[in-house]
């Protein structure tokens, strides 16, 4: 199947942060065969960027070589009595799912909602958001190998899903591209309501959208919508640490949030940290800490990608000097630029 290239194609509003950036050559690919008709012409060789809903992405002012915008936009249910597989396109808006299936009264992925972006990009940092993970609810995925057109199928293991974490950002970076996932889905009651305050916005006996509408309404009155203010929704990781600088943390500050893990370490509140740094609002040049959400960075215009990661960097150079953590940055760099661009320290 044949696939169309366009040439210096801006990108400026293809991303939440607003960057200026222009992409040398732009291919959109709305079926499976034109991904693998990209990979056995070779084009992609002279350098491949992804880009899906450009809701965790850091683009340089210019993209060279290939840009790949999966344009997947099917979805369909496969269905075991009370139970169903969702069978969904890597272009496929990921809120607009999460809600279609909850006003279908199909349980999983209801505590997913609000968060921007595609479906195909949701296993590549193991997306999450109150108390579930994408890694709870993947059966399995669909990609293309770049190197050879091969079509492959990866289970939840295969992905070796961590903290946001996933093995496509480790052995297959840049090396496949994710075209379908498959979610399962059940009719049978499963509220999990366990994180913040999310069981006093609902009823007893919620319904499916009942939960993700009441996320909505958390993440509105906390996140700021990208189409207003740019920004790439939480720009650091919640750092994990060992349990014995937790509990010295701890003493040095009592009211510090801290969430035991499984393996013996502890998760901390990266936005605790960043506002008790008295960043909160702190404004330098085009960006800013955002006023009610000191974990999101914010674009307010006319900024480029290195001042943003300059920016970034002060910020986790102000944390790990106060609370002696290091932040490490969420939304990844895209391009040539990210050679040149520093890692948090």
């Amino acid at each position: 199947m044949k696939f169309d290239i366009q040439a210096d194609v801006d990108l400026g509003a293809a991303n939440t942060l607003g960057l200026p950036c222009r992409a040398e050559r732009l291919v959109d690919a709305h079926h499976q065969d034109q991904v693998r008709a990209l990979a056995d012409s070779g084009l992609w060789q002279g350098g491949l960027t992804l880009v899906s809903g450009g809701s965790n992405l850091i683009l340089p002012p210019c993209l060279g070589g290939i840009t790949l915008r999966p344009r997947l936009t099917h979805w369909w249910l496969e269905r075991h009595g009370e139970d169903a597989l969702v069978h969904v396109g890597a272009g496929v808006n990921w809120h607009q799912l999460v809600m279609a299936l909850a006003e279908r009264g199909w349980w999983g992925i209801e505590n997913l909602a609000l968060i921007p972006g595609q479906c195909g990009a949701a296993p590549v940092q193991n997306i999450g958001a109150y108390g579930v993970e994408l890694a709870d609810v993947l059966e399995s995925l669909t990609l293309v190998q770049l190197d050879g057109g091969e079509i492959r199928y990866l289970t939840a293991d295969d992905c070796r899903f961590g903290y946001r974490e996933s093995i496509f950002k480790g052995e297959l970076d840049g090396r496949v591209v994710i075209t379908e996932l498959v979610l399962r889905v059940t009719r049978r009651p499963g509220p999990r309501l366990g994180y913040g305050d999310l069981a006093q916005r609902v009823s007893a006996c919620p319904s499916p959208l009942e939960v993700a509408r009441a996320v909505v309404a958390i993440r509105q009155e906390k996140l700021p919508d990208p189409a207003y203010l740019g920004n790439a929704g939480s720009f650091f990781k919640n750092p994990v640490v060992d349990a014995e600088v937790a509990e010295k943390l701890q003493i040095q500050h009592p009211g510090m949030p801290h969430f035991p893990l499984a393996d013996g370490r502890t998760k901390l509140a990266a936005g605790w940290l960043i506002d008790q740094c008295g960043l909160k609002g702190w404004r330098r040049k085009h960006f800013a800490v955002h006023e009610r959400q000191a974990l999101v960075l914010v674009h307010l215009g006319g900024g480029s990608a290195e001042e943003l990661l300059d920016f970034a960097a002060e910020v986790a150079r102000r944390v790990e000097h106060r609370f002696g953590v290091r932040l490490e940055r969420e939304p990844r760099v895209a391009g040539e630029f990210q050679a040149s661009a520093a890692p948090l320290q």
